[in-house]
């Protein structure tokens, strides 16, 4: 363990990385759809966060911070595993489990759907959706975490729910789709 690791860091920043810690496994969990993965990238993440305490400019922004490092380390996972050839390409890659019908409610039922949806967007867009959607991000955050122009995170977003609306509309029930049509779906673990 490094000495920035076991002392560089104040006693508030190393208590403000582990508050994080749940928040940026459910990002982690939702971008790659496998929990020892998602569990790996956030143990890197609060790693490389200790080592680079000095790197966080405004401690206000220490959740973007540590989505940027998260980002940055499943893009670095991914190009050391060469398991795909563009990390944007990873639509098909994983798929949510199924739900079965007998066991859940239909809201429970909707939400898997919705996860597995997600779980089929190109990682880019994926990653925008979680962010914005779930974590309450703003486009500028997003951005900033990605490494993307603003325009780009729009686009992605754009697209993204384009894709999710058509997707759940199409396999929605007749008597859900005028439900579905106007209304925001929110995904909920």
């Amino acid at each position: 363990m490094g000495f920035t690791r076991l002392f560089g860091a104040s006693a508030r920043l190393r208590a403000g990385i582990e508050a994080q810690r749940s928040a940026l496994y459910r990002l982690a969990f939702a971008w790659c759809h496998d929990a020892a993965l998602a569990d790996d990238l956030v143990q890197e993440t609060q790693l490389r966060a200790l080592d680079r305490a000095a790197q966080l400019r405004d401690p206000a922004r220490l959740r973007s911070w540590l989505c940027s490092i998260l980002a940055n380390a499943l893009r670095d996972h991914y190009r050391r595993s060469r398991a795909f050839e563009n990390v944007d390409d990873l639509d098909e890659a994983v798929l949510a489990d199924p739900v079965t019908p007998e066991t859940t409610s239909e809201a429970t039922r909707l939400a898997a759907r919705v996860r597995a949806e997600v779980a089929r967007l190109p990682l880019g867009q994926r990653q925008v959706v979680t962010l914005v959607d779930l974590e309450g991000c703003s486009y500028a955050e997003v951005g900033e975490v990605l490494s993307v122009p603003i325009g780009t995170v729009m686009s992605r977003l754009c697209r993204a729910r384009a894709v999710l609306k058509a997707r759940l509309l199409d396999a929605a029930p007749g008597a859900l789709r005028p439900e579905l049509s106007g209304r925001r779906v929110w995904i909920v673990r």
